[in-house]
């Protein structure tokens, strides 16, 4: 009855139209590629968020879980406490497989080869010596079962954990078409400037989304499933622009305003995996400096299986400060979107900071929610310009940051 319950609230999230009409349907299919792994790493650059939630030790956090990567880095920080809700199944498994690891495991070393690598065979026996024990049944079932092809899901962690989940399929069939144009995406990790990243985008990326089948293709909203972007997310993104300029000027970003070498989404999008002998190409998390930091801080997280808005009315008034909604709010109505932030400002105390990121470059917020609600808060707008253009995920079209005035 439990899994029944989590999967009809994955399908109320995602799902604003008849189910009859193309647009349902639509939403119905992304509702059920979204019940399995989607992100094996989180798309948000958390060294933006880091700066813009301004953690302070006696900082409580409440995130999204996603794939759990921010969730962990965010301990660099040193808050008090960080709750991550989710209402994929994976998601939290993912979740709380990274807490337990990184109690777990007996040194960076495992610690590495297990999230950073993520397929080395070594990883399952750590798993069975050091991180099995510390999970609730319901994890190690998860970890333990078939994937729908009959896959062992830990073995992921031997055979690719990135080159899973809806994300992972959605870049490996990039890779593909890419091919058949006569692309070679990891082409661009032997870039060494800037310069020679724009030369390779300009020469070798760009022209593909001017050929018909690209643009045909990514005109289809299933298309982008992989993702993780639903209809409704969707007719955000593209706006009046055909999808294919959209995403060419998001893969340009990524490409092209960040050094390659320094930025691990892009290690992701055109190697399918972290760029394993540099350090700086890894999440926070992951590096080896934080390391002993991320151990000794990792039982300050609580991976909870909840709807955020509801996890937020099971708590006391004025009892949290930092809220981290990624890009959630696409997917919500106005009515949603109005629960969402009275909860938000009732739970919030003095200071309290919400960030989140659009698909579209502005802020969702006004005309949504109601004008007396949305003035208990300060939009930062300078400062979320400056986040959006230093968040090395590149996919969104703008990062948010409001204050509770």
């Amino acid at each position: 009855m439990a899994g029944t319950v989590r999967n009809t609230k994955i399908v109320q999230a995602v799902t604003q139209s008849k189910t009859v009409s193309k647009q349902g349907l639509f939403e119905r299919a992304f509702a059920f590629a979204f019940k399995g792994l989607v992100y094996a790493q989180i798309w948000e650059d958390p060294v933006v968020d880091m700066e813009a939630l301004a953690i302070q030790p006696d900082s409580r956090i409440i995130t999204i879980a996603s794939g759990g990567c921010n969730v962990l880095s965010y301990l660099v920080a040193d808050p008090e406490a960080i709750i991550a809700v989710d209402l994929n199944t994976a998601h939290i498994a993912l979740n709380k497989l990274k807490v337990a690891a990184a109690q777990h495991l007996p040194d960076y070393e495992h610690f590495h080869r297990f999230f950073a690598e993520a397929d080395h065979v070594d990883n399952i026996a750590a798993y069975k010596s050091h991180v099995r024990p510390q999970l609730d049944e319901t994890s190690r079932s998860y970890w333990e079962g078939r994937d729908l092809i009959g896959r062992r899901r830990i073995g992921g962690f031997k055979s690719g954990l990135y080159r899973r989940g809806l994300l992972g399929g959605f870049i490996g069939t990039a890779h593909l078409l890419a091919k058949l144009y006569k692309v070679d995406l990891k082409k661009m990790l032997e870039a060494k400037t800037l310069e020679e990243q724009r030369a390779i985008f300009e020469q070798h990326l760009s022209p593909v989304f001017d050929k018909k089948f690209v643009r045909w293709l990514t005109d289809q909203p299933p298309a982008l499933f992989g993702l993780g972007i639903p209809p409704a997310q969707f007719e955000a993104l593209a706006g009046d622009e055909k999808m294919a300029d959209v995403l060419r000027k998001r893969l340009e970003k990524l490409a092209c305003d960040f050094e390659i070498q320094d930025n691990y989404f892009a290690w992701q999008a055109f190697g399918r995996g972290y760029g394993k002998a540099m350090n700086k190409s890894l999440p926070p998390y992951l590096q080896a400096d934080n390391y002993s930091l991320i151990k000794a801080r990792a039982g300050r997280v609580l991976v909870e299986h909840a709807n955020f808005t509801e996890r937020l009315q099971a708590s006391a008034d004025a009892s949290l400060d930092r809220y981290i909604l990624l890009d959630a709010q696409d997917w919500m109505n106005d009515q949603q979107l109005t629960q969402l932030w009275t909860e938000i400002t009732r739970t919030a105390r003095p200071g309290a900071r919400v960030l989140f990121r659009t698909a579209a470059e502005p802020s969702l917020l006004p005309g949504r929610i109601p004008d007396a609600l949305l003035a208990r808060w300060d939009y930062r707008a300078q400062e979320s310009l400056g986040f959006t253009a230093r968040d090395r995920s590149s996919i969104y079209g703008g990062v948010h940051l409001y204050v509770l005035a």
